[in-house]
């Protein structure tokens, strides 16, 4: 695998793993902004959320993960980043609809007197599920198909 024997990819997935883990904060604060404030569905709730992920997501790996990816024009780049992503969006939201009533089940099944309600973590708990799937998925199309021009 990649990634284990080269240096300089390990260093690239790291990054990766790190714009994620950004990623993942914009995108649970706009999950839990969307759904709490404004009372949409969790389904609608998470595409919302992975759409405000996927821009800041973009911004970071354009200019910190792969700055040597700067030779293809922006608007090229950003549409195969796009197309990774809804592709990524698909996976995700297909696997989402799935786990998230079942481990809403389960976490009110565990819970006893939480200040957190059950639905909120097994929701959360799908959500961080869906989003490490789709993460291996997002760095290896896009390493090598949108950022193909680095070495």
């Amino acid at each position: 695998m990649i990634i284990i024997r080269d240096r300089k990819e390990r260093e690239r997935f790291l990054k990766f793993v790190v714009v994620g883990t950004i990623g993942f904060g914009v995108d649970s604060f706009t999950y839990n902004l969307v759904r709490t404030t404004l009372g949409i569905a969790p389904e609608i709730s998470s595409v919302i959320s992975f759409c405000v992920a996927v821009i800041s997501n973009f911004l970071f790996n354009r200019y910190w993960t792969y700055p040597d990816s700067r030779s293809k024009p922006v608007l090229g780049q950003i549409s195969q980043f796009a197309i990774v992503n809804v592709a990524g969006l698909v996976i995700r939201t297909v696997i989402f609809a799935l786990i998230h009533e079942p481990l809403v089940l389960l976490a009110e099944k565990a819970a006893g007197d939480y200040i957190i309600p059950p639905w909120v973590i097994g929701e959360n708990l799908s959500l961080a599920i869906v989003v490490i799937i789709v993460m291996f998925w997002n760095f290896f199309v896009n390493r090598f198909w949108t950022y193909n021009d680095v070495n």
